[in-house]
């Protein structure tokens, strides 16, 4: 498996959290060897380690690279890329389309994330309603995205799972899950039949499979996390 010089690579992670399935699948992607060290409780058991690594949020996945830590999911990913590489590229080489890979990364997590949690604090009718109508415009933009970024292929990448790919993966557990608790479907052929195909490939995929936890696993963790 690759490696860049000799340095030692971690992973400190949760089984539970879709950010650390950005960094493992990442990693795997580009065939580098570490070590996963996996956090008990990130809420209220946090280990030394993490706290070393990462004082400022305390929060995973925290890749350590020799005696260096790098902290954010898809900073991560994107410093795996830059320090791996190897194919395949997860970062496009036009900087135009790096550009716009780095800008939909960004909008899944700020509207696509933000709307599944508003949708599960929702404190009345009203706020689930929003949250939902929300999230419904994500994915349409998402939808869009992909026609646009895919040229008829698998992947937001084409042939080969990239940075989007990546990120919006991250949001298939917590959708899941939404869905499983609301009764609500949210990728339906109706609507975002191109992402509803695209998801199946993308948990499929051998650099995902192994890392992604059974909706039933992830309902489980919740109930117990939300009943708290």
């Amino acid at each position: 498996m690759a490696q860049a010089g000799s340095d030692s690579v971690q992973l400190l992670g949760m089984w539970s959290s879709p950010f650390v399935l950005r960094a493992r699948v990442g990693l795997h992607l580009k065939s580098v060897t570490y070590d996963y060290l996996e956090e008990k409780d990130v809420l209220n058991d946090k280990s030394e380690l993490l706290l070393k690594h990462n004082p400022v949020y305390k929060t995973v996945p925290v890749l350590v690279h020799g005696d260096r830590p790098v902290c954010g999911s898809l900073n991560i990913v994107q410093y795996i890329d830059e320090v791996w590489p190897s194919d395949p590229p997860i970062l496009p080489s036009d900087p135009f389309d790096r550009a716009t890979a780095r800008f939909l990364a960004e909008y899944i997590d700020e509207h696509c994330v933000g709307a599944i949690g508003g949708l599960a604090g929702a404190k009345d009718e009203e706020g689930r309603k929003v949250a939902k109508t929300k999230l419904e415009e994500c994915l349409d933009v998402i939808e869009t995205e992909f026609g646009k970024r895919s040229k008829g292929k698998d992947f937001f990448g084409g042939d080969s799972v990239n940075l989007v790919d990546i990120a919006f993966g991250c949001v298939l557990g917590p959708l899941r899950v939404a869905e499983r608790f609301s009764g609500l479907q949210f990728l339906r052929q109706d609507k975002t039949p191109s992402l509803l195909r695209w998801a199946d490939k993308f948990c499929r995929h051998n650099a995902v499979k192994p890392y992604m936890p059974t909706i039933d696993k992830l309902v489980e963790f919740a109930k117990i996390k939300f009943n708290n």
